[in-house]
């Protein structure tokens, strides 16, 4: 019998997510993380959207102040302000919520290994065979399945000969202390090839924390260079005062879509690793709640059935097909180099029809698609799931 039923490995939201599930029915759930505390190293905005809010559940003082306000900004700085009714946008301070969970994790009989690195991942009588090195030490465990929850550029993608990202931005962003004399809490968005290629240059601020950030395809841009830039912009154009940075974060941002192959008899990917971000926006907390609530439920079933057979619900190809029209934008978007041809579009969102499409894109509550239930699963020919 392995040792766990099943070893997560990466605790970001989707990992401390899938094993926070899972502990709580029940099930021998192993959490490993290379970083000694998970409030280090972040890589993510925190921007949890309508969808999010409505149908999930946060620590309290996890949440920054409602967003309501966007402001569209245009190469040449014209400025498009959209206001909706509702709160729209809430800002994560994600090192308390990762820290929340992980103590909840704990509390449900998760077993947690931190500063641990994995280092291969072999499969032998049903289970697989996880070798770990926490500092110097070298240890191995087993596990009835593998939940990859380790980021863009997944090691257990890698070792169960699953789908591997291979298109994606860069973002780099700072953190300031809000100085309350913002205004009201806004997101600012700028549209610019130049500063930003592919993607936007951001700045949120919601009383609290100020997040200013700039995202884009790694070959066209320098990002550091391009951050100092924005920020001067910020600073003198967009009126808001920065001072005393509290931390940098950045990283890459999968924008190709959830990956076609996320499963096998041996495990499955969530998050980043399956590229659970949407392919327009870069938005990637909703996907990530989403399809590692899901997938949690396909192992719960799968150990409870004693096979893997549910696993073939858990289909890559499906959710492509459902992001078919954001992956064509996607296209869209990487082939805009012309500050010209940017302008151009800003100026038709600022037309009656561009402004309904402007609130279409940052406030429509769909996310990431509804999920079918593991036990609609037939059989593992369906999708072809194999263990190579």
């Amino acid at each position: 019998m392995a040792e766990f039923d099943c070893a997560v490995v990466g605790a970001g939201l989707a990992g401390l997510n899938v094993a926070l599930v899972l502990g709580r029915r029940g099930r021998r759930v192993l959490l490993v993380d290379r970083k000694g505390t998970l409030e280090a190293g972040i890589h993510t905005t925190g921007i949890f959207v309508r969808r999010t809010l409505d149908d999930f559940s946060f620590p309290a003082d996890s949440l920054g102040p409602a967003i309501r306000h966007v402001s569209l900004y245009s190469p040449a700085l014209r400025r498009l302000d959209l206001e909706s009714p509702q709160t729209e946008f809430r800002v994560g301070r994600m090192g308390r919520l990762y820290t929340a969970w992980l103590d909840e994790c704990r509390a449900a009989g998760v077993e947690i290994s931190l500063e641990t690195h994995l280092e291969v991942i072999d499969e032998s009588g049903g289970a697989n065979t996880l070798r770990l090195r926490t500092g110097k030490r070298s240890w191995e465990t087993t596990a009835r399945f593998v939940v990859g929850a380790d980021g863009a550029v997944s090691r257990v993608a890698e070792h169960l000969r699953l789908s591997a990202n291979t298109e994606w931005i860069v973002g780099l962003e700072e953190v300031y202390p809000d100085t309350l004399n913002s205004g009201p809490p806004r997101m600012h968005c700028l549209i610019d090839p130049d500063l930003a290629p592919g993607y936007i240059a951001w700045a949120v601020h919601d009383g609290e924390e100020i997040h200013v950030g700039v995202g884009g395809y790694a070959d066209r841009f320098v990002p550091p260079a391009a951050l100092a830039r924005w920020t001067e912009l910020v600073r003198t154009k967009l009126g808001i005062t920065l001072e005393d940075r509290v931390e940098r974060r950045g990283g890459r941002i999968p924008v190709g879509g959830v990956l076609p192959r996320i499963a096998n008899t041996r495990g499955l990917l969530v998050g980043d690793a399956a590229g659970a971000v949407s392919p327009l926006t870069a938005g990637g907390l909703d996907p990530c709640l989403r399809l590692s609530a899901f997938a949690a439920e396909v192992v719960d079933e799968a150990l409870h059935a004693g096979n893997p057979a549910p696993f073939a619900a858990y289909s890559g190809k499906m959710f492509r097909r459902k992001f078919r029209s954001r992956l064509w934008l996607r296209e869209g978007l990487r082939g805009v180099r012309s500050r010209w041809l940017a302008e151009a579009a800003c100026w038709g969102l600022r037309t009656s029809l561009g402004q309904g499409l402007a609130a279409r894109v940052f406030f429509h509550p769909a996310s990431f698609p509804d999920v079918p239930c593991p036990r609609d699963a037939r059989s593992l020919d369906r999708v072809g799931l194999t263990n190579g």
